[in-house]
């Protein structure tokens, strides 16, 4: 070990008594701080402007430091710069110069000449991360709750892809006896080691050894505060690869062995590698760190539990992927690894996951354009041949539309991609969605994995046969995407619930559902229809019940046994550039607390689109306990004759027949002969109108829960993707079908909101720190390099 310390001294004195270790060190300081001012400086700025950009102030650190732009994958980018101009010298001067022949005649070992200057290697490696450190104290004062674990893993990540970029450039020097070649090879290596892992993917075996020996991404997730110990086992065998390469290639200078003896060497050292790399890639075989203060790299409490609740039973994850989908390069074999690092965050919990694959070709049914129209005189099989040879695949690997159909029916999943989760005997779907992310995120997974364990599924069952909304429809008024829309992430059997119809005039209702939908008749409920409601509300069923104005008659009478009423008229509210019936009601501390989502400040202050809504009236004397979970603001009331335009557009016989609305405005009272009209106990400014109640009281042991909205058009098609003005009808509906399956449903994987939010700095106060780090700190260094370098040559 002596003698590996002193080499390792030797060869700092070679680095730092020639400029170009201090010209990179400097060089290095001035990139990080130009990087780490620029972001501050952007975030300051924003933070000084206020309005709506304090909203994107969140988890600054990763944004700072670990995200796509922050300091450490800036500097990381440009690292292979830096270290091949350092390494290019350190075996091969010695070969120029003469003295490796002094090093083979001399007692010293070769392995202590290679770890020696490789320990030299290491700790230059750690000027550079003391570089990197000097901006990480300075986060830790300049953000606000600064995320001090994800920093510290970030640091290590970046330390250890100094030390494998170290290890390679020794090995390439070892190689020439120039220095200029050495630094080129190490370029081409450090290349060819980031691109490795897109090779061979079609293969199996081979696909898992070329994933591992790529550098593309190793850092990834250290640099978001998960150490993972395939990835630390990773740049340990990086490192231990390139070392013995170096070893054995200088020792092949001092001994002369037969070829086939020194190629058996040398691929020892590589299979022994990749073995390592591979045994400790294997998922139960994975130990795993979490950093952040959040844990934002593990998965919720929830989620956590109802993995482990699935304990050591077999379950199984078939993949079933359509070539001719738009989701097609999910299941394409070259992303075979993309795709199973997607499941890393269950694999760490349950690590015995069985995973299935499955290719085909079909007609996709949830295309935006015709297949056909596009590939016109082709059939299905040629249109797949054609693509097929477009993207290099063989037609072999695709079953075809009548041997997928003997294995499986995908049709009710629209031929896209999908995953097929069996469990017991039981099984579900886990779909891919039409948004921004795609991918399942925890609440639809979790979801999913306890539909499995339940026996019994929470069903939401919709009322037909009466002009109800219907689930299964895409125009405005219907609710297919709060309900059955498979491509939106947010819609009910997405997130663990069955959707079902009933028609009460020819059905009972079913014991086994977890609520009852009445959405908007447009007739008078029959007397059965009647009888089977009170029955059902009497023996204590989840209920939810929305009218709309204009049609209070039909409601009123079933509404009359819960104490509540829809009020005469329609609420109107001038809000300048929307219609006057577009009223916006905002959320009470009751609704608040139904999700943990609407208790956020930037939701909970947000209204509700109610498009055509009346007033509810509501008294506690038929023995449930009712409070208001949408009202209006106060404002003047006043009653006119006008007609509700949804009656016109859904059914012009039946406005024919029906009586005009009135309506209740909400902005300044008009003058003239309409004040004549305004009852005087509504004349009151202030006054405040409750458009959705809860009703609950206790029942046969239980607690039964009822909403009353006197709007239907809220969990609507048209409002639920409503750009303006901005309202949280999605979050809301969420939250009351939480509240009717008790909250078990959508599963809750929320997190604690990160309090990393703010700077701490304003930007004459970067300014100032940008002269710090960019000129004052660089140019110490160099005033120190400059004397310290003048003293070593006098002497």
């Amino acid at each position: 070990m002596k003698l590996i310390f002193k080499i390792a001294k030797a060869e700092l004195r070679n680095l730092f008594y020639s400029p170009i270790a201090w010209f990179l060190t400097i060089a290095f300081m001035v990139q990080c701080g130009i990087t780490y001012t620029h972001i501050l400086n952007n975030y300051a700025t924003t933070q000084e402007m206020g309005g709506m950009g304090l909203a994107y102030l969140s988890h600054l650190t990763i944004k700072t430091f670990t995200g796509q732009y922050g300091l450490f994958n800036e500097v990381m980018r440009n690292l292979y710069l830096y270290i091949p101009l350092l390494t290019m010298g350190l075996i091969s001067r010695e070969v120029n110069g003469g003295t490796i022949s002094l090093l083979y005649s001399s007692p010293v070992k070769i392995r202590e000449i290679v770890f020696g200057k490789y320990l030299a290697m290491m700790v230059y490696s750690l000027v550079l991360l003391l570089v990197v450190g000097i901006f990480m104290v300075a986060g830790v004062f300049d953000v606000k709750s600064a995320d001090y674990g994800m920093l510290l893993s970030g640091a290590l990540g970046f330390y250890l892809l100094l030390c494998a970029y170290s290890a390679i450039g020794l090995f390439m020097s070892s190689l020439t006896s120039y220095q200029i070649v050495a630094a080129v090879s190490t370029f081409v290596m450090i290349g060819a080691l980031s691109y490795i892992g897109t090779l061979w993917q079609d293969i199996n075996f081979v696909r898992d050894l070329t994933y591992f020996l790529s550098l593309s991404g190793r850092t990834f997730h250290m640099l978001n505060g998960l150490i993972a110990s395939k990835d630390v086992i990773y740049f340990i065998v990086i490192v231990y690869i390139f070392l013995g390469l170096s070893i054995l290639k200088l020792q092949a200078g001092r001994e002369t062995k037969a070829w086939y003896i020194m190629a058996g060497r040398y691929c020892s050292i590589l299979v022994s590698a990749l073995i390592i790399g591979y045994a400790s890639s294997r998922p139960n075989l994975i130990a795993y760190l979490d950093t952040t203060v959040n844990q934002d790299n593990t998965l919720t409490p929830n989620a956590q539990k109802i993995v482990k609740e699935l304990g050591d039973s077999k379950l199984e994850i078939t993949e079933y992927s359509n070539f001719l989908d738009n989701f097609y390069t999910f299941g394409l074999p070259e992303e075979r690894n993309n795709y199973l690092s997607r499941w890393d965050p269950y694999l760490r919990f349950k690590p015995d996951i069985d995973f299935h694959y499955v290719s085909y070709y079909d007609m996709p049914l949830a295309l935006d354009y015709n297949l056909f129209e596009s590939y016109k005189g082709k059939t299905i099989k040629q249109i797949a041949e054609q693509r097929a040879k477009g993207s290099g695949l063989k037609m072999a690997m695709l079953k075809t539309p009548e041997q997928i159909q003997k294995e499986i029916n995908l049709k009710p999943e629209l031929n896209r991609f999908v995953m097929k989760l069996t469990y017991k005997g039981r099984s579900t779907f886990l779909r891919v969605f039409n948004d921004q992310t795609e991918w399942p995120m925890e609440a639809e997974v979790s979801a999913a994995f306890k539909r499995l364990m339940q026996a019994k599924i929470p069903k939401i069952t919709f009322l037909t046969g009466d002009g109800e909304r219907k689930t299964s429809k895409k125009s405005d008024r219907e609710y297919r995407t709060v309900t059955s829309e498979k491509t939106f992430r947010y819609a009910l059997i997405n997130q663990g619930f069955d959707v079902d119809t009933l028609s009460l005039n020819t059905q009972n209702i079913p014991d086994n559902i977890t609520a009852l939908v009445l959405a908007d008749p447009q007739i008078d409920l029959s007397a059965i229809a009647m009888q089977k409601l009170k029955a059902y509300i009497a023996k204590g069923g989840n209920l939810l019940i929305a009218g709309e104005p204009g049609r209070q008659q039909i409601l009123n009478p079933l509404l009359k046994t819960l104490g509540v009423q829809l009020m005469n008229g329609m609420l109107e509210q001038e809000t300048g550039d929307h219609s006057p019936t577009l009223v916006l009601p905002f959320l009470t501390k009751t609704a608040i607390s139904f999700s943990k989502l609407l208790d956020k400040p930037s939701i909970d202050t947000l209204p509700v689109s109610m498009n055509g809504v009346a007033g509810l009236s509501y008294h506690d004397t038929s023995g449930f306990v009712i409070k208001p979970l949408l009202m209006t603001k106060g404002g003047t009331a006043r009653i006119t004759m006008r007609r509700n335009p949804d009656l016109d557009m859904v059914n012009n016989n039946e406005a024919a027949h029906t009586e005009p609305t009135q309506v209740i405005h909400l902005s300044n009272m008009g003058t003239g002969n309409q004040s004549a009209l305004i009852p005087k106990s509504r004349r009151n400014s202030n006054e405040i109108y409750a458009t959705v109640l809860a009703l609950t009281r206790q029942i046969n042991g239980k607690q039964q829960r009822i909403i009353v909205s006197s709007d239907a058009d809220f969990i609507s098609n048209s409002e639920l993707i409503r750009r303006t003005p901005s309202a949280v009808n999605f979050s809301f509906s969420t939250a009351l079908f939480s509240w009717l399956d008790y909250g078990q449903y959508p599963v809750d994987t929320s997190r604690p909101d990160a309090k990393d939010n703010r700077v701490t700095v304003s930007t004459d106060h970067v300014a100032f720190l940008s002269i710090l780090y960019v000129w004052i700190l660089p140019c110490l260094i160099l005033i120190f390099a400059t004397i310290f370098l003048i003293r070593r040559r006098r002497k």
